[in-house]
């Protein structure tokens, strides 16, 4: 199936140099060669589930009016999604035997304890289990490994805000005061759900918006090559079934002796100066200092973003890490001043519900996720039919992403793309050829956009984009939702609800003060979602770009790019059947891997590898119930 993609692409590429008369054989050839290999690759991937999860239904082939061989970047990034797409599913284990053997070839070690319990929950669920979906988990813990599992519960056990499982009883403890948000019960709540199948645990969860563990790199790659010896596979004969527990070391009041008193040293800002010290020491990052003047005028690149193919997002995983984009540091209110900063640069045990590429904390699906309430998940309705749909774009939200004050805010992310999407601004931005508060039009010679060829970019905007604030968040706080520093600039919206969105096409998706909380709602909805972050979250290994959403670069300078191919232009079509597509595409497999269920499974197996990695017996601890039966092969 590469192989057929890689094909295409040269083909595509040089049309225009062939005879008229052999341009129609070759646009032939090619759409009955990629409407056969998807109908035989994708088409079989998704009868593998829906044989054995008969609820839903499988999705469609690429039909002719969804193929449009143009020579446009989105085209071929859709090809090549679709490619790795349908090999992920290929890799779906079907029974536990398989499981547990991707499991092993995987993961370098067996399953722990209860992975033949959890795996028979997951399918009784209906659950798309792919070993590649919890790669997170593993990523997450492999340098806790390296700490004396004896420091692990001490340290665990000291944190304030925590969830504790005993005796298959979940409860949690915090500091009692009134007024948070209600996050910790939230995870609690899910928690309860699987506590009768969990071993004691210690769940210790950051509640604040922002993630707070940056280790330095050299400390990670130390406690990396620390951890890699405790990947193997005991004999079967020498492997202990059950998790030890935690009764002996809560009656132990000597438990703390030759063991350095718990203290993250926790510490504000500068941010910028804690991420660049996690990254890597021949990162872009490590030489690229915290601004200090932000007065000076904002840099725009006028070339394509990196990691981009053409000028779209090719790379998610690279395009969201400060790390290799250096100028994000300047783009995005996380690094120029968070709402709230109180770091940690030791590795301590600490789950969360997002983090940057270089954060340390242990990922749990975001709280808000769990949240019923509509401001969060959009209600029930997922929206009306595509072709109701307005087609256009609509966002609203709080400036939220980091501190506003006069000097700040036009370092920050979600204040340059109210402002970009916006047909007043941009307008001006081209009749006065002087660049924008918060940012700066791209270069036509890169993107090929209709708009400005055909009249002016602004005035297209107008007629389909609707982005608002419904409150500035003034910093100091000031009674208004609106700031004396950003009236010139920005007029204030009243709010209006999720669900009134999904009457638009295309939903952007933006990062606040960390990951965006309707995310899950917007993928949930039959709109397209359009999605700009640098945060990491649980679902990152089962979500694909331009499959399920459409990737943005964090810069938003591809935006008009994006917006020029979906929508298209006076006289110039878009590729409206293909929006369709992705947007159904994705509410489709949330409902496969997304639900509130997938996310209890995803949890059910971190808490058993997180009681793994705490336990004293850890090397030698693991299920090997195939193994005693003969059904699993030889290990080796």
């Amino acid at each position: 199936m590469v192989a057929c993609c890689a094909a295409v692409r040269p083909l595509v590429g040089t049309w225009r140099n062939l005879p008229s008369s052999s341009i129609k054989y070759l646009f032939v050839a090619v759409f009955l060669t990629i409407t056969l290999s998807y109908s035989l690759f994708y088409t079989n991937s998704f009868d593998r589930i829906r044989d054995v999860h008969s609820p839903h239904q499988r999705p469609w082939p690429l039909q002719e009016e969804e193929i449009l061989i143009g020579g446009h970047p989105i085209d071929d990034l859709i090809l090549k999604a679709r490619a790795q797409y349908t090999e992920t599913l290929g890799k779906q284990s079907d029974d536990l035997t398989s499981a547990a053997r991707q499991y092993r070839k995987r993961r370098g070690r067996h399953p722990p304890p209860g992975f033949d319990k959890w795996f028979e929950y997951a399918r009784s669920q209906d659950a798309v289990i792919v070993e590649d979906f919890f790669d997170r988990i593993y990523d997450d813990l492999a340098p806790y490994w390296a700490i004396d599992p004896r420091v692990l519960r001490y340290q665990a056990d000291a944190y304030e805000f925590k969830v504790v499982v005993r005796n298959g009883n979940a409860t949690y403890m915090d500091d009692g005061a009134t007024g948070r948000v209600p996050w910790l019960p939230l995870w609690h709540g899910l928690i309860q759900e699987m506590e009768e199948e969990l071993p004691d645990v210690d769940i210790p969860i950051n509640m604040m918006d922002e993630s707070r563990l940056l280790v330095p790199w050299e400390e990670i790659n130390e406690y990396m090559q620390k951890s890699r010896p405790s990947k193997s596979l005991t004999p079967v004969a020498e492997v202990i079934t059950s998790f030890t527990g935690l009764a002996a070391f809560d009656a132990d009041t000597s438990r703390t002796e030759g063991i350095e008193p718990y203290d993250p040293k926790w510490r504000g800002g500068p941010y910028w100066d804690m991420v660049r010290d996690a990254c890597p020491p021949d990162s872009p990052a490590r030489n690229a200092t915290t601004l200090t003047d932000l007065t000076a005028p904002i840099l725009f690149s006028d070339g394509y973003p990196e990691y981009s193919y053409q000028g779209y997002v090719s790379n998610w995983t690279a395009n969201k890490d400060p790390c290799y984009q250096p100028h994000l540091r300047g783009l995005h209110g996380t690094f120029i001043e968070p709402i709230s900063i109180r770091s940690s640069t030791k590795l301590i045990p600490l789950f969360g519900g997002s983090k940057l590429s270089v954060n340390n904390e242990i990922l749990l699906p975001p709280a808000t996720y769990l949240n019923p309430d509509p401001l969060y998940a959009g209600g029930k309705d997922h929206g009306p039919a595509w072709e109701e749909k307005k087609n256009g774009i609509v966002w609203r939200g709080v400036a939220s992403g980091g501190r506003s004050k006069a000097e700040t805010w036009r370092h920050f992310h979600r204040h340059r793309f109210v402002q970009m999407v916006n047909g007043t601004a941009v307008l001006k931005v081209e009749t006065t050829r002087v660049p924008g508060e918060t940012f700066n039009i791209p270069g036509y010679k890169h993107y090929s956009l209709k708009a400005p060829r055909n009249g002016y970019l602004g005035d297209w905007l107008s007629t389909f984009s609707d982005a608002a604030f419904i409150d500035m968040l003034c910093f100091p706080g000031n009674g208004r939702r609106d700031c004396a520093h950003t009236n010139e600039w920005f007029e204030v919206k009243d709010a209006f609800p999720m669900e009134k969105m999904y009457e638009a096409k295309y939903l952007p998706d933006i990062d606040g003060n960390s990951f965006s909380g309707r995310y899950h709602g917007f993928l949930r909805s039959t709109s397209l979602p359009i999605k700009a972050t640098i945060y990491n979250e649980w679902h990152d290994s089962r979500l694909f770009p331009w499959i399920h959403f459409v990737p943005m670069d964090n810069s938003f300078i591809d935006i008009y790019g994006i917006l020029d191919y979906f929508i298209g232009f006076e006289g110039f079509e878009g590729h409206d059947a293909m929006a369709m597509m992705i947007a159904l595409e994705g509410e489709r497999w949330m409902e496969m891997v997304g639900r509130r269920v997938d996310m209890k499974i995803y949890v059910w197996r971190l808490l058993l590898e997180w009681a793994r990695v705490c336990d004293d017996g850890r090397e030698v601890l693991g299920w090997v119930g195939d193994l005693e039966r003969g059904f699993g092969g030889t290990v080796v």
